[in-house]
């Protein structure tokens, strides 16, 4: 097998020891206050030293009423600093680079820790959280704003990069998504008006972190829901986006809010190799029209596929996330030589944990529960 998956790969200032990304995954390991912990920084040390080139630690809220769970990391304050350090410095010594996800859920944030309604481009139906309000133009301010700070708070952790998240149906992704996004003002309508939060948020973060800081998006290639964001939408938003002063895109699709048939994630068991690379189609595209840096995440589970991802320049980096919880030194496996598929079954049964605040782990490799 060629050795170019397990080579270094530049994007701007950022030179990653190879080409695998550990994807935003909420860990839950953070305080209530969103302050980053010793358990948090264990974490994602353990995935540098495991092999993977760039940690992307889980979406941290950049105002307290974006919080989107318990036990969420937050960027929202210098006083997550010290902590976002201690995590910075165990990537480091792990031999990784460590990016910020820059997030804000909107009208999915988690009402009994913000305290308030979420607020939201036009405001939907959510069981069990208090009913939504709609933003105004002084709330889109105040939220692009404190994306940037959170940039700057990035930095002073000594960060290697940022992302501003796009996707999975949280604000961002709300504003760009037709299926939520009613408004009939200058947010709402034309693509050109939808995609307008996000590229105003892009342009606050590259002028808080200068001209050569890595910046990244996240961006859905579809929300997989009737009337929503779809490929040829994506492509658009991603052309505005580097023009806006991102690096790199990572893709991937869905919303927190999906059914459990309209998100791959939840639905599909990955087998073959035909089953990986869920939107190897949408990528395919992307690099065909858009061209820039693009990292895919999505179903990948054998080297051989993330070698062929890279070969036929469908991707240049490849993300993962579940196979990292079941195996944090996935990565160094298969740099080594031993290029079994991964053990991730993908039952998403790593979910309880988290829920029940008992850790980050997948329990199927404990022996706490089946996998199938």
């Amino acid at each position: 097998m060629s050795a170019s998956i397990f080579a270094p790969m530049r994007i701007g200032n950022l030179e990653s020891p190879n080409r695998f990304v550990r994807s935003a995954t909420w860990e839950g390991l953070a305080t209530d206050d969103g302050l980053a912990t010793p358990a948090l920084a264990e974490v994602l040390g353990a995935l540098a030293k495991g092999g993977v080139g760039v940690v992307i630690p889980g979406h941290a809220y950049v105002e307290k009423r974006g919080q989107a769970g318990p036990r969420q990391l937050g960027i929202h304050d210098d006083a997550c600093i010290p902590g976002l350090r201690m995590l910075a410095d165990a990537v480091h010594a792990g031999g990784g680079r460590i990016v910020a996800q820059l997030a804000h859920a909107g009208g999915l944030a988690h009402t009994p820790a913000t305290g308030e309604p979420g607020m939201t481009a036009t405001p939907f139906e959510r069981e069990g959280f208090l009913p939504m309000r709609e933003m105004t133009e002084a709330d889109l301010d105040a939220v692009v704003a404190a994306l940037a700070a959170a940039a700057r708070r990035a930095v002073q952790a000594g960060f290697d990069g940022v992302q501003v998240h796009g996707a999975h149906g949280y604000l961002l992704s709300q504003f760009l998504s037709p299926a939520r996004n009613k408004r009939t003002d200058r947010f709402g309508g034309t693509l050109e008006n939808r995609m307008r939060p996000l590229l105003m948020a892009v342009r606050a973060v590259r002028e808080a972190v200068g001209p050569t800081f890595p910046v990244w998006v996240k961006l859905n290639s579809s929300d997989f829901m009737d009337g929503g964001f779809e490929v040829d939408e994506m492509l658009e938003t991603a052309r505005h986006a580097i023009s806006a002063g991102v690096d790199a895109v990572e893709m991937s699709g869905g919303t927190a809010m999906n059914p459990p048939n309209r998100m791959p994630a939840r639905v599909t068991r990955i087998r073959t190799p035909e089953d990986e690379a869920w939107y190897r189609e949408a990528a395919r595209r992307f690099k065909a029209e858009v061209g820039v840096p693009l990292i895919l995440v999505g179903g990948i589970r054998t080297p051989q596929v993330a070698q062929q991802l890279v070969d036929e320049g469908t991707a240049d980096m490849l993300s993962l996330c579940r196979p990292l919880i079941r195996e944090p030194g996935l990565v160094r496996r298969w740099a080594e030589g031993d290029d079994a598929r991964a053990a991730c079954i993908s039952c998403n049964k790593c979910y309880g944990p988290l829920r029940e605040n008992r850790g980050f782990y997948c329990p199927v490799a404990r022996g706490e529960v089946a996998g199938e």
